[in-house]
């Protein structure tokens, strides 16, 4: 992997992993997500904790869940309340085929923790549960941006893999002032269609398309997010614009046509890489003040106009000449003329001459009879003075 300097490079770096995983999703069947082991008995586990704001101030009287998810079934099997001083434990018996989290709300919102440890010889006896007020105005900011462009599918249609890094730097948790605005929002290259969540740290009911933008409608706590959508190319496009509102964030566009090019905004080619056994050329960049990244895809092969109407041109005038003869050969009398004679003799002869071998020996008989026969006839017509045709 070569050309990874500067901030667009190290933000692919940094989500490679994410892309390639995502990308994995595009192309092949999505396998379940947690392995299928046997329930186990195991022994007694404690896990402990606090919930804090912000500011590290200890949140007395909240609600914490301690939730099981599993391959069939999911949800909260015990929950408590903070003490005076943000302080919680619990203690459940575990088994192998499922992982357990702790989540405590607070204005509204539900927060999450990480995976608690299973392992009875290392409980989790620090766990931190960080709860925020919220805010309709606290900013959102675009970090990076990474589309991916497969090669037309059967329709011509091409599919597009977006994933958005975005960032909360606040210590507010932004949410949506009213049920018409979105928490955040984005555009999507205009003239696209669908839109699909395939993997994202938002849920699919948190994300919508909405004309040619992505909108979210779920909190956002403070710190990163990562989400991912994916839409359409539809066939016979062959350009797609993508504007960018804010300059700063890191660009990366991967293509697997090797025909597409890629301009603007600061981005440049600037190496090739292989997913899954699939190669894909890549431009990276930053955005620009106002900034557009522009796509320029293979062209369809389509005939250029002017040639169009040369063509039309043209058959029109061979089925004017059709007729024509067509209505000559209605007044002719019933002698055929030298012209149609000639022509006779050319068509047995397109049909039959030098196929001999292949030809069943009945047909080339008739086929040298038939000639002969004509002949005759052209060479009494033409001793005749002939007809025109």
């Amino acid at each position: 992997m070569t050309g990874m300097t500067g901030r667009a490079g190290r933000w692919f770096l940094d989500h490679l992993t994410a892309l390639t995983a995502l990308t994995i999703l595009l192309f092949f069947p999505v396998l379940p997500a947690v392995p299928v082991l046997p329930t186990l008995s195991a022994q007694t586990v404690r896990a402990t904790g606090q919930v804090l704001s912000a500011d590290s101030t200890p949140v007395h009287g909240v609600r914490v869940l301690l939730h099981r998810v599993g391959q069939d079934t999911q949800g909260p099997i015990d929950s408590t309340r903070s003490d005076g001083g943000g302080r919680f434990h619990f203690t459940f018996r575990p088994d192998t085929s499922a992982f357990y989290l702790l989540s405590a709300e607070h204005a509204g919102i539900e927060y999450f923790s990480q995976p608690v440890s299973t392992n009875p010889e290392r409980p989790d006896t620090g766990i931190r549960i960080l709860v925020f007020d919220t805010s309709s105005t606290t900013p959102i900011s675009l970090e990076a941006r990474h589309l991916v462009i497969t090669r037309p599918g059967e329709d011509g249609s091409r599919s597009v893999l977006d994933l958005m890094v975005l960032r909360n730097d606040g210590r507010l948790t932004r949410t949506t002032p009213d049920t018409t605005h979105p928490t955040w929002s984005a555009p999507l290259p205009p003239g696209t269609i669908g839109l699909d969540v395939p993997e994202s740290d938002f849920s699919r009911d948190a994300v919508a398309r909405r004309g040619d933008s992505v909108i979210v409608v779920a909190p956002f706590a403070p710190g990163e997010k990562q989400l991912t959508v994916q839409y359409l190319i539809p066939s016979g496009r062959t350009t797609v614009e993508l504007p960018f509102g804010r300059p700063g964030a890191a660009i990366n566009v991967l293509a697997e046509e090797t025909g597409v090019r890629v301009t603007g905004s600061g981005v440049a080619l600037a190496d090739s890489q292989v997913i899954q056994g699939r190669s894909f050329r890549r431009w990276t960049g930053v955005a620009q003040p106002g900034g557009v990244v522009r796509i320029v895809l293979p062209g369809t092969g389509r005939t250029p106009t002017w040639l169009l109407a040369v063509l039309v041109g043209m058959l029109t005038l061979v089925l004017a000449g059709a007729g024509w003869r067509l209505l000559a050969k209605r007044s002719v009398p019933a002698t055929p003329g030298t012209g149609e004679l000639i022509d006779a003799i050319a068509a047995l002869d397109v049909r039959y001459a030098g196929r001999e071998g292949e030809t069943p020996v009945d047909q080339w008989s008739s086929y040298i009879t038939e000639r002969a026969r004509i002949k005759a006839q052209l060479e009494a017509s033409l001793a005749a003075g002939g007809q025109s045709r």
